[in-house]
């Protein structure tokens, strides 16, 4: 069955176990009628309304100015805050619009005052820019890096690190919700339960849940959270945030660097931090985009978060199942929960000519390496693997015809 094909005959899809409204939801998405979008992962398809959002700021701005663009706009603007907290059960002061989620996790890390010796506590399985910040501490301030234990069957086990909590008293525990180079869900909120027993800093990395999974930082328990709009959330590229809990705030946490945004110059030899998470932000924003993320976290919650945690996950689950009885073909997630993110190993293929035969195919995909996740990808002993990110608005038959053209390749090898 060709792509064309697929989508559409994918237009007549509905998910009765969601009641959502497939055919409605891929009219809403301009980007499925061009490409079978399994890049979730990477960027989500924006949505029309997230799209004409952002172009009509641009047009006031032009129209108007910027300055007077964004003071027009100013109850939509603060609509970013109240979307966002609403999307992850917290208050609209507790969150920090960002430039990309690294921006927002390497701020954080700068507002604690690490001190040389000082234990950070993380999982073989973080984020690749989040454990190279981890290096770049112990460089800069002699900070120690202890990595949890996995569990045989994958995943981090959480036993062992409650035990590494005790003994180690980490100056910071860090974890990562959904790693970028594999299908594992870490068990964020049992993590949490033992750092607000030992009472613990806690930050988690949400980039690849945000959009995919429901999120709540009171049942996780984190201090910090952080995560990107563009990925499972469907907002615009260089987007993001950070939670920043009340009591990090009260604590007086802020970060190295701080402008006339977040603090005020209250005399020629002092500044006082802002009392919310504005402390955390830079006074120059690209108001479109903060705009765009509103709107994709509207959209989100008018889609129905419990809807999207079913549905998304499945089709994952579907696409796992196909490949795996693919000769050539070795899938790779491992772990007690998996998401949306599928990972997988290919006999006979080098990674680029693997991915663009996909791409020749109007499938969208993507790589990752061996220097994206060093001890994961070690302990799997592969240097590559091909990731397919399905989201709420692909279809059954989209995740068919992705499988039909991997085994197809597999079949064939790099020279067929």
């Amino acid at each position: 069955m060709s792509p064309a094909k697929v989508l559409s005959f994918s237009m007549r899809e509905h998910d009765s176990a969601t009641d959502l409204d497939i055919a409605a939801l891929r009219s809403d998405t301009p980007g499925c009628g061009n490409v079978i979008h399994f890049n979730n992962a990477g960027c989500g398809l924006l949505a029309k309304p997230v799209l004409s959002t952002m172009l009509e700021h641009l047009n006031l701005e032009a129209n108007i100015g910027g300055y007077e663009a964004s003071a027009l706009r100013a109850d939509q603007v603060a609509g970013f805050y109240r979307e966002t907290a609403a999307l992850i059960n917290a208050k609209p002061e507790n969150i920090a619009f960002a430039g990309s989620a690294t921006h927002a996790y390497a701020t954080a890390l700068s507002a604690i005052p690490f001190s040389p010796g000082d234990t950070i506590l993380t999982t073989r399985d973080d984020f690749v820019s989040n454990q190279i910040a981890f290096l770049s501490l112990r460089k800069r301030f002699g900070v120690r890096i202890v990595h949890a234990p996995d569990l045989p069957g994958g995943g981090v086990d959480v036993a062992a690190m409650a035990a590494l909590m005790r003994t180690d008293r980490p100056r910071l525990v860090a974890a990562t919700h959904i790693p970028t180079n594999s299908g594992l869900v870490q068990p964020v909120a049992e993590i949490g339960r033992h750092c607000r027993e030992l009472d613990l800093l806690y930050i988690v990395d949400a980039c690849q849940s945000l959009g995919q999974y429901e999120l709540d930082v009171e049942a996780i328990g984190c201090d910090l959270l952080t995560a990107t709009c563009r990925k499972f959330l469907r907002g615009p590229r260089g987007s993001g945030f950070l939670f920043v809990s009340d009591r990090v705030l009260q604590a007086g946490y802020e970060p190295l660097f701080i402008d006339m945004h977040g603090s005020r110059w209250v005399a020629p030899d002092r500044y006082e931090p802002a009392p919310t998470a504005a402390r955390f932000e830079d006074w120059e924003f690209p108001y479109s985009t903060l705009l765009g993320c509103a709107e994709a976290a509207h959209y989100a919650r008018q889609v129905g978060m419990p809807a999207i945690a079913r549905r998304t996950p499945a089709l994952a689950a579907d696409l796992r199942d196909q490949l795996a009885v693919i000769p050539g073909v070795r899938v790779l997630d491992r772990g007690p929960q998996l998401g949306a993110l599928v990972t997988f190993a290919i006999e006979g293929w080098e990674a680029q000519p693997f991915k663009a035969a996909l791409d020749a195919r109007n499938i969208n995909s993507a790589l990752s390496f061996r220097e994206f996740a060093q001890l994961d990808f070690g302990d799997k002993n592969i240097d590559w693997c091909l990731r397919l990110s399905p989201h709420y608005y692909n279809t059954g038959g989209e995740i068919a015809a992705v499988a039909d053209a991997v085994a197809q390749l597999a079949g064939t090898g790099a020279d067929g």
